[in-house]
């Protein structure tokens, strides 16, 4: 099978290219973050701050978190209920990085993933796929973008889903959440040894996919 591991800080485009990349090359596609949003959301429901500070094995004791595909489209379930589109906040990005960095809730993930990557031509978005979860990824790419360039898609692409949010708080967040990723004791986020960096700062969409089609079938024809 053919496994594609493209990593990197928040905001950097991965779920969007990743998903039409995927299409492209007639690969599945596993979007992690939206995995670990959805245990993020359970905690959320359940009381739960940034700070986790609540019994994390019993709530994942209780939790379901199924990625289900119509047609290439993904779709995450939390104890059956579609919450796609209920992930998709500032909130549920810090609670993200706040239970990805939590031992239990990787275990809990980790073999879905490895399970779906082992059945499937796939690609696979996170922050740690090229260096823990598939180390022997067919391709790794190291996605990012300065953080203004990041802060700014994303607070674009709250403001046209009709959000109510500031530039400077949407940056504030970026940046923090990058110090987070980055220094968090559990599976950090760097780039693998091995991963090709594709910086697409300045970079409109066509351009980085067209980058990235570049990248994969480099990495696949020198396999």
């Amino acid at each position: 099978m053919i496994s594609v591991a493209i990593d990197g800080p928040a905001g950097a485009g991965k779920s969007t290219l990743s998903r039409k990349l995927a299409e492209h090359f007639g690969f599945i596609y596993v979007d992690t973050g939206a995995m670990y949003r959805a245990v993020g959301l359970k905690f959320s429901q359940m009381g739960a701050d940034t700070e986790l500070n609540c019994d994390i094995e019993k709530i994942l004791a209780d939790t379901t978190v199924d990625i289900r595909f119509v047609g290439t489209e993904q779709r995450v379930f939390l104890d059956g209920e579609d919450v796609s589109d209920k992930i998709r906040t500032p909130e549920m990005s810090m609670m993200a990085s706040a239970v990805s960095a939590k031992p239990p809730v990787r275990a809990f993930l980790l073999d879905t993933q490895r399970k779906l990557a082992e059945n499937n031509d796939c690609l696979m978005d996170g922050r740690d796929i090229g260096t823990v979860v598939l180390p022997n990824a067919t391709v790794k790419i190291y996605l990012t973008a300065s953080a203004e360039d990041r802060a700014m898609r994303r607070y674009k692409e709250l403001i046209e889903k009709g959000q109510t949010v500031e530039f400077k708080d949407v940056y504030d967040d970026m940046v923090k959440r990058d110090y987070n990723d980055m220094h968090r004791e559990i599976a950090p986020l760097k780039q693998a040894d091995d991963a090709v960096v594709a910086d697409t700062t300045g970079l409109e969409f066509e351009q980085s996919f067209e980058l990235l089609i570049n990248i994969i079938n480099k990495g696949i024809e020198g396999k």
